[in-house]
């Protein structure tokens, strides 16, 4: 029987998040390497798995998926009763929970993203940072760390007082930008500063770290 198949690259956090989703679970997997660099993701076969040319893709068995984030959820989803739990039973419970994964999409990703590719990737494509958009991402996800900051002088993590997707979801980048002068947005606000140690240094967090 066919196992589980990520089709990704290891320095991708859309890979990553489903990588560590997969680990939180104990879930044995094989990662098939996609050359980013060299356009493998833009052709077939590739494009059969994800036809907008976007990694990772996901086999489990017959199944098939893409977008990291639906990715996560199935996993969290079909294999409950593995590993670690990432969800929050009940209605309400699993209202916060998508909202919280909203916000992530769509709030912090979307800033802090912008704030690795300038920081961080464009260094691998031998571009140059531009400064005026990292003040400018910067100053947008102060604003975003300080709603984290209160919620999270509510409640252990995101969600709710255990870990779940919501919080697995932000891992990849912040991984990356603890590494740039952004980190320092998250250290000067205490409550983000522990969720931040918190959930970095989680086994699944270190075991896709190159």
């Amino acid at each position: 029987m066919a196992g589980i198949k990520v089709f990704g690259h290891p320095a991708s956090t859309a890979t990553r998040r489903v990588l560590i989703a997969l680990h939180e679970k104990e879930l044995d997997f094989e990662l098939v390497h996609i050359d980013l660099k060299d356009g493998e993701h833009k052709r077939e076969p590739f494009l059969s798995r994800n036809p907008f040319g976007k990694i990772p893709a996901f086999e489990d068995g017959d199944f098939k998926l893409f977008e990291s984030r639906a990715i996560t959820q199935y996993i969290a989803h079909e294999y409950a009763d593995k590993g670690n739990q990432l969800l929050s039973p009940g209605s309400k419970n699993m209202a916060v929970l998508a909202m919280g994964m909203e916000i992530e999409a769509h709030e912090f990703d979307s800033v802090a993203s912008k704030l690795g590719w300038e920081q961080i990737f464009k260094n691998f494509f031998g571009l140059t940072t531009d400064q005026a958009v990292v003040e400018q991402e910067e100053v947008k996800l102060a604003k975003v760390l300080d709603n984290y900051e209160s919620r999270l002088g509510e409640s252990k993590y995101l969600a709710c007082d255990h870990f779940t997707l919501v919080d697995l979801h932000h891992i990849p980048v912040i991984q990356y930008l603890l590494g740039t002068p952004t980190k320092e947005l998250f250290d000067e606000r205490s409550h983000v500063s522990a969720w931040v140690a918190d959930i970095t240094s989680r086994p699944s967090s270190q075991k896709i770290l190159l």
